[in-house]
C-alpha cells in the first residue's frame, strides 16, 4: 500500500548499532498504524512477564500511513511499550511535529532495545544514525535539554526528551516534545530512562507518496472545509479543553478534593474566559487544521494549555482555585517530564490522607506553595516525594486509604466523576492501559450533550464499545482526538492515501481486532475481570452537592454493565477473550 515508507529502524542500545527491515504489511492491512500497529508489533516480540524497566521492554515510535500527508489532524506520532505503572499494554500519543520527521526522515517506525551503558542520545537525519554522549544533558529538565539540541540542531529537527523524573524512573514520568507536548500516562517516560536515552533528535527531508496526489489535495481542501474547521470542531480552536470545566462544574462531574465531591463555586477563577484573558498565542501541531494550542501566562507562570484535565486536577480536586498556580504546576511538570493527571492524582491522595488523620503528608488541600515545591521533591524521589511518586495504588497498600485512591488498574483517574456519569466509570475500568478517558469519552453523550440518562446502567456496555470501536480506529491512523469525524470519513481519507479500497465495516473491524490483541496482551499478564473495575468510593460514597448529587455507582449496576461490554465483544464472563477470536487475529 501507498502511504507507507515500508520500514523499520531498529536501533540497539546495547552494542549501538543500528538496521533497516521491511515494515510488516500484512500486520499493516490489519492494524493500520499508530496504536494498533504499534501493539501487534510489541505484542509479538515481547516475552510475557517482562519488567518495563529492563533493557528487555521496548520503545516504539510508530507513524501510520496518513502521518506526513496533508490530511487534517494527522500529525501525532504513538509511542508504544509496557507500562511501568500498570504493567499493562501502554501507548500513547504526542503532538507537535516528531511524527511527520520520523515518516519524512524515511521510516515508518522506529523500535528502541536494550540499554546504553552510560546516559546517551540518538541523532537521526533521514539515513544517518548517530550515538552521542548525554552525560552534559543528564539531569536537565526537558525545556533546558531541547533548548540546548534545538541550537545544535536546528529549528526543523524535532527532539524528543525525557527529564528528571524519567531519569529518575517514576512511573508517572513523561516523554516530551515541543517543549510543551507530552506523551504522558503510564510511565513512558521511564521506559525511556530505564534505556540511559536522555532525547531522541530527528530530522527528515524525505517525502511520502500517495496514491494520487492532486486528487488528494483537492480532496482534503473540500474536507476542511466541510469536515474539520466546522462548528463541531472550531471550540477546539476558540477555547480548547479549559472550556470543559463549565460543563463539567455545571454536569456535576467535575472532581472536588480528591473526588470527595463534585461541583466547584470558584470555578469561574479557572475557566475558559480566565485562561483566555492570559492568552498569548497560539500553536498548532503538524498537519493541523485546528490550532488548540493555547500559550498563558500569568506572572513568571506560562505553559502551552494548560488543558482541562491540568485545570481540574491541580485546581478544585487539590482545593485550589488560583490559576497562576495551575499555569505553574502545567510549566513544572513539563519541565520535570511529569504526568499532571497522575501527579495531581498522588497530591490530592496526600492531601486526604493529611486531613483525615490516616497520615501524614504535610500538606492538605488549598497549599498552593506545597503544591509547587512537592513537585521538584518528586521528580527526585526525595523526602515525602519518594512516597507521592509510588502512584495512588502502591501509595494506599502502604498507608492505607485504599477506598479513596482514585485509580484503575493502578493509573490515576483522568478528571471526570464518574457517579455523575455512570459510563465513565466502565470506561475507566475496562481501559487497556488503566484508568483512561481517551479509549472511551461516553461523558460527551452523557453529560455534555444528554443524549442518554447519565445515572442508570442500561446500555452502557454497548455505548462504551461504539465508542472504543471509534477511538481504536482513530488512534491507529493516527489522528487528533480533536477532530471529530466519523468512520465513513476515515475509511474516505485511508483510500486517498493508500490507494486501497476501504470501508466503514473494515474500519470497524480493524479496531475490533486492537481491542481485542491489547486485551490479549493483558490478558497473558494476568489481568482479567478481577482488575476492570473502580475504586469503593464511586461504589459506596454518594454525591453530596451539585447535578450528580446523591448519585454512586452501585455494585450490581456496574457488574450489569460490565457483563453487557463482555458480551458486546464476545468475551467470557471473566473477561477472556476467547482463542477462537485469538486465532482469527
Amino acid at each position: 500500500m501507498l502511504g507507507y515508507q515500508n520500514k523499520v529502524l531498529r536501533i540497539n542500545l546495547d552494542n549501538k548499532t543500528y538496521s533497516t527491515e521491511p515494515l510488516n504489511m500484512d500486520w499493516a492491512e490489519k492494524y493500520i498504524g499508530g496504536k494498533g500497529l504499534g501493539i501487534k508489533y510489541i505484542y509479538e516480540e515481547l516475552t510475557p512477564g517482562v519488567d518495563p524497566l529492563s533493557p528487555d521492554n521496548k520503545l516504539m515510535f510508530m507513524t501510520g500511513p496518513l502521518t506526513g500527508t496533508p490530511a487534517p489532524c494527522s500529525g501525532k506520532l504513538a509511542i508504544i511499550s509496557k507500562s511501568p505503572a500498570t504493567g499493562t499494554i501502554l501507548d500513547c500519543s504526542i503532538g507537535g511535529h516528531s511524527a511527520i520527521k520520523v515518516k519524512y526522515a524515511g521510516y515508518d517506525a522506529i523500535m528502541f532495545e536494550g540499554k546504553l551503558d552510560q546516559p546517551g542520545y540518538i541523532s537521526i537525519e533521514d539515513d544517518k544514525i548517530q550515538f552521542i554522549d548525554a552525560s552534559d544533558l543528564w539531569g536537565k529538565g526537558s525545556h533546558e535539554t531541547e533548548g540546548i539540541l534545538a541550537d545544535k540542531y536546528g529549528t526543523d529537527t524535532t527532539i524528543l526528551s525525557i527529564g528528571p523524573a524519567g531519569e529518575n524512573l517514576l512511573p508517572i514520568s513523561c516523554i516530551n516534545s515541543d517543549y510543551y507536548r507530552q506523551a504522558g500516562r503510564g510511565g513512558i517516560g521511564a521506559v525511556m530512562g530505564s534505556k540511559n536515552l536522555k532525547a531522541v533528535t530527528i530530522k527528515g527531508t524525505g517525502a511520502v507518496t500517495v496514491d494520487d496526489s492532486k486528487k488528494m489535495v483537492r480532496k482534503i481542501a473540500e474536507i476542511l472545509r466541510e469536515d474539520t474547521t466546522t462548528e463541531d470542531n472550531i471550540w477546539a480552536y476558540t477555547d480548547g479543553t479549559p472550556g470543559l470545566v463549565e460543563a463539567c462544574n455545571d454536569g456535576g462531574i467535575l472532581p472536588y478534593k480528591n473526588f470527595s465531591d463534585t461541583t466547584d463555586v470558584k470555578w469561574e477563577s479557572y475557566n475558559s474566559e480566565s485562561i483566555q484573558a492570559n492568552k498569548h498565542g497560539k500553536k498548532g501541531c503538524g498537519s493541523c487544521g485546528l490550532g488548540c494550542g493555547n500559550f498563558t501566562k500569568i506572572g513568571d507562570a506560562i505553559c502551552e494549555g494548560p488543558e482541562y484535565e491540568t485545570i481540574a486536577g491541580a485546581g478544585p480536586n487539590c482545593g485550589i482555585s488560583d490559576l497562576e498556580t495551575i499555569v505553574k504546576f502545567n510549566q513544572v511538570c513539563d519541565d520535570l517530564g511529569m504526568d499532571t493527571i497522575s501527579a495531581s492524582g498522588a497530591l490530592s491522595y496526600a492531601m486526604e490522607m493529611t486531613e483525615k488523620g490516616i497520615h501524614d503528608f504535610g500538606i492538605t488541600f488549598g497549599d498552593k506553595e506545597k503544591l509547587i515545591d512537592y513537585l521538584y521533591l518528586m521528580a527526585k524521589k526525595e523526602g515525602v516525594g519518594a512516597d507521592l511518586v509510588m502512584g495512588v495504588k502502591a501509595m494506599a497498600a502502604k498507608y492505607g486509604g485504599e477506598d479513596m485512591a482514585m485509580h484503575s488498574k493502578g493509573l490515576e483517574f483522568p478528571l471526570y466523576d464518574p457517579r455523575g456519569s455512570w459510563a465513565m466509570g466502565l470506561a475507566y475500568a475496562v481501559s487497556d492501559r488503566g484508568g483512561c478517558h481517551m479509549r472511551s469519552y461516553p461523558a460527551a453523550e452523557e453529560v455534555y450533550a444528554a443524549s442518554i440518562p447519565p445515572y442508570t446502567a442500561e446500555g452502557k456496555g454497548k455505548l462504551v464499545y461504539d465508542l472504543a470501536i471509534y477511538n481504536a480506529v482513530k488512534f491507529s491512523l493516527i489522528f487528533c482526538d480533536f477532530w471529530a469525524l466519523g468512520l465513513d470519513r476515515m475509511a474516505e481519507v485511508m483510500t486517498l492515501a493508500t490507494g486501497k479500497q476501504f470501508s466503514e465495516e473494515d474500519m470497524n473491524q480493524i479496531a475490533e481486532r486492537v481491542i481485542h490483541l491489547a486485551r490479549a496482551f493483558n490478558q497473558r499478564e494476568g489481568f482479567d475481570r478481577k482488575d476492570d473495575t473502580v475504586p469503593k468510593r464511586i461504589l459506596n460514597e454518594v454525591l453530596k452537592s451539585g447535578a450528580a448529587a446523591g448519585q454512586k455507582i452501585p455494585v450490581g449496576d456496574f457488574n450489569k454493565m460490565l457483563d453487557e461490554y463482555y458480551e458486546v465483544l464476545g468475551w467470557s464472563k471473566e473477561g477472556k477473550v476467547p482463542d477462537s477470536i485469538l486465532s482469527q487475529l
